[in-house]
């Protein structure tokens, strides 16, 4: 859906997974600062909200995905995965419950064919399934907001990614992990709203941060997006997302086998990386950018942005065997890039040792 705030003065229209937005409102530097210093609020109003509502909601939902949902209260929120039967990681939710009903917010295209993978799933459960994304829209701050939701009280997801979340674990080994410095809070309102926060900007009451700047800031902070980060391939363990998404001490769910074999016995076959580019030629990858070490090619670029503060940065998804003082280059149709890698996820990442262990599915238990 084309939002509003399109019309604000300056705007530029985001393109891929964004595109519905804008990218910036002329000033991307600045935007990305005032958004860093929690002072801009970034429209992804391009993004699907799902409403699941019905008294078997929780339960039916932690059944089906990676997270533990049974014990949410209102207000609560999560982020939890849906994944295949192999464990490869199809759709990534955000889940805020306010007492009577979920609400889930995913990217764009997940819209559609996660609530019909959700009909489908629903047998004599009591829920319901509702799309709402033509009447609810999706405000993005680094602080709280002062929104009235849907149904009048605030409705708010609280991302997880900074702390980390309970049942979870972290690969990254950094000292201080980058997540602290990105509190997302994403805020549901009625679409209605985007019109008077439109209003609000051009009367300088409101600043506003286009959507390249929460890119760079979440770049920054190794926080992987379904929409850039996951292929057909793609499992938890190699994007960090244990952090944020997975409980590792909870009920069957599917996919959850392949969660057990990884983290207990063996090593993700591809790792994320931040690169650090060089940008003395002003040249930024564009996503699936293949990335080479001498003269392999040992991945891809899934997302990059040009960082207020580091420059040219991007995630990639590299092959588990890259060594982590290898050298690093990115292909572009102007030439290859010198990139130095940050280690998110280790090539040793696993089996665990010092961490929670989960049994595999049907394991009998020693006497």
């Amino acid at each position: 859906m084309i939002s509003p705030l399109l019309q604000t003065p300056g705007a530029v229209a985001a393109i891929g997974p964004d595109a519905g937005v804008a990218a910036h409102y002329g000033r991307p530097a600045l935007e990305q600062r005032a958004l860093a210093a929690g002072e801009a609020i970034v429209d992804l109003s391009s993004r699907g909200v799902l409403r699941v509502a019905g008294e078997d909601r929780l339960g039916w939902l932690d059944s089906l995905t990676s997270q533990l949902l049974v014990h949410l209260q209102p207000g609560d929120s999560a982020e939890t995965l849906l994944l295949d039967p192999s464990g490869r990681i199809e759709h990534a939710m955000a889940l805020v419950d306010d007492g009577s009903a979920s609400w889930l917010v995913v990217e764009a295209a997940s819209t559609a064919p996660l609530a019909a993978f959700l009909e489908r799933m629903k047998f004599w459960k009591q829920v319901t399934v509702e799309d709402r994304t033509t009447d609810v829209a999706v405000l993005a701050a680094l602080r709280d907001l002062d929104e009235a939701g849907p149904a009048g009280s605030p409705l708010v997801w609280r991302d997880p990614w900074a702390a980390g979340a309970v049942g979870g674990i972290t690969r990254a080994q950094a000292p201080r992990h980058p997540g602290i410095d990105l509190p997302l809070r994403l805020v549901l309102v009625p679409r209605s709203r985007l019109v008077s926060l439109g209003e609000e900007a051009r009367a300088g009451d409101v600043a506003l941060a286009g959507a390249d700047a929460l890119e760079a800031l979440r770049i920054a902070a190794w926080r992987p997006r379904a929409a850039r980060e996951i292929d057909a391939r793609s499992i938890p363990h190699e994007l960090d997302w244990l952090r944020s998404a997975v409980h590792l001490d909870k009920g069957c769910y599917r996919g959850q086998e392949t969660v057990a074999k990884v983290h207990n016995l063996g090593r993700p076959p591809r790792r994320l990386v931040q690169l650090d580019l060089d940008g003395s030629e002003s040249v930024l990858p564009e996503p699936g950018s293949v990335v080479i070490a001498g003269d392999a090619e040992v991945g891809v670029v899934t997302s990059s942005a040009r960082h207020h503060e580091d420059g040219p940065i991007a995630l990639a998804v590299v092959k588990r065997s890259v060594a982590e003082e290898a050298e690093l280059s990115v292909r572009t149709p102007e030439g290859q890039i010198a990139a130095a890698q940050r280690i998110v996820v280790p090539p040793g990442a696993g089996p665990a040792v010092a961490l929670p262990r989960i049994p595999r599915l049907g394991a009998v238990p020693r006497r």
